[in-house]
């Protein structure tokens, strides 16, 4: 059974990689504008620490959705892979970035390592439910799990394109649910 929803996971993630692969550049940069303003105007309570992700590939970009935060006086930080495992790391402005793997980087092992109280959480496909499809190492899952542990609860946006929209992600007993998605077709509050 694990190894169907594996598969049928897999499939998900690339029809819908495919997908946002196929816009083009004007659109995805026009939506993720968008979903900085969607977010900031649905987000009334603002966090003190904020992560959010540098982006890869055609991944939407978060950074002006960071930085209206960050005017907002939240602390931002972005992962780091460090022993298979994300650590949130303090980002600031000029601070020297190192490859992480997969395309994106990170602060150096000097910086600060924060918990979030609230994260943009990248993914391949969500669902109305707030379920989502990640990149399929399942650091995001082991990195909320930590959060968890540790008696913090951060709120969860997974930020995409809409047509990364999926009919019903399938969820394993580990997949943690989002709490908002937002996209440039709108934030949907599960």
């Amino acid at each position: 059974m694990a190894t169907d929803i594996s598969e049928h996971k897999a499939r998900i993630r690339r029809e819908a990689l495919a997908r946002r692969d196929a816009m083009d550049v004007s659109a995805r940069i026009e939506a993720s504008l968008t979903v900085r303003d969607l977010v900031a105007d649905q987000i009334k309570v603002f966090p003190a620490i904020l992560s959010g992700f540098l982006p890869i590939r055609s991944e939407i970009d978060v950074r002006p959705l960071m930085m209206t935060f960050a005017d907002r006086r939240a602390r931002l930080c972005v992962p780091a892979i460090v022993d298979g495992t994300l650590q949130f790391r303090e980002l600031l402005r000029g601070a020297e970035l190192e490859p992480q793997g997969f395309g994106t980087f990170a602060p150096g092992p000097e910086a600060a390592v924060l918990d979030p109280e609230m994260m943009l959480v990248p993914l391949a496909a969500f669902d109305k439910r707030g379920g989502r499809i990640g990149y399929g190492r399942g650091y995001y899952d082991r990195a909320i799990a930590s959060l968890r542990a540790k008696g913090l609860a951060p709120m969860l946006i997974g930020v995409a394109f809409a047509c990364q929209e999926v009919e019903a992600v399938p969820m394993d007993p580990h997949d943690v649910p989002l709490d908002l998605v937002a996209t440039e077709a709108g934030v949907i509050v599960v």
